[in-house]
């Protein structure tokens, strides 16, 4: 495949820290009809700090980094990056804990999408639509609440809900579910598949659940398994189970763990 019928085309991405390599000639291809890859790895592998390149917020000594086919990521400051559409979660919640439910949607826009327009275009438009991702995420009836008073499931639907609202390309989101409940994974993973339904945008997710992951590749969607800054195995999650390499990878059990 060609960087030309690519969303986001990774080729030969070193990152280095004193000397270790944290990614080591990396190369990642996201089709532009793939809706959600997954990563996984064992810690230390490359997964965030892969993230950390498409984000801007590291630089590599070699590779290239395409978006959208002709678009150089690299060098460009992760302001630029999130205007062109590539927006990240970190694993922790970073929600305005004083601020209303509604509030952090507003202040999550930014004052050049939401502040100006809801002072001199009128309330309506944007309200509909801050309410139409609350609701997807299941927080419309929560608008009017602190968001310091939410579980921790509910600030973490929060937060992809204040990304969302942005209409972000590639959503990049780092171990989503983490310290979440059950039922709050399986909500979880019935939102993401909506959002790749219901919009335009791609969903790359780092995760250590298996279960959470079994959850999500069950439609087909891509597992990549990262190792020692580099591609493992790619393909089905069945598939990568079943890679000898992956089961070395896993500190030579005899499966991949359910939990990892």
């Amino acid at each position: 495949m060609s960087a030309a019928e690519t969303l986001l085309y990774v080729e030969g991405l070193t990152v280095s820290f004193d000397g270790f390599r944290a990614l080591d000639s990396l190369n990642v291809i996201l089709d532009r009809t793939e809706r959600i890859r997954i990563l996984i790895g064992p810690n230390g592998a490359g997964k965030t700090t892969l993230f950390d390149v498409l984000t801007g917020s590291v630089t590599p000594i070699a590779g290239r980094v395409l978006f959208q086919d002709t678009i150089n990521m690299l060098g460009q400051s992760e302001h630029a990056i999130a205007n062109l559409g590539v927006i990240r979660k970190f694993q922790t919640p970073s929600v305005f804990p004083g601020h209303t439910v509604f509030e952090n949607m507003v202040l999550a826009g930014g004052q050049k999408r939401f502040g100006a327009t809801l002072r001199t275009r009128g309330r309506s438009v944007d309200r509909d639509r801050i309410h139409g991702v609350l609701a997807q995420v299941g927080l419309l009836d929560l608008t009017g609440a602190p968001a310091g008073t939410l579980s921790h499931g509910q600030k973490q639907w929060l937060e992809i809900a204040m990304l969302l609202v942005e209409d972000p390309m590639l959503l990049l989101l780092d171990e989503p579910v983490a310290g979440m409940t059950r039922p709050e994974r399986d909500r979880t993973a019935a939102l993401l598949e909506s959002i790749v339904d219901r919009t335009t945008c791609s969903i790359v997710l780092i995760e250590h659940d298996m279960q959470f992951v079994r959850q999500i590749a069950r439609r087909g969607h891509k597992v990549t398994v990262m190792h020692e800054g580099s591609v493992l195995s790619e393909g089905p999650l069945d598939r990568v189970q079943s890679d000898p390499r992956v089961l070395e990878a896993y500190l030579g059990r005899s499966r991949v763990p359910a939990d990892t």
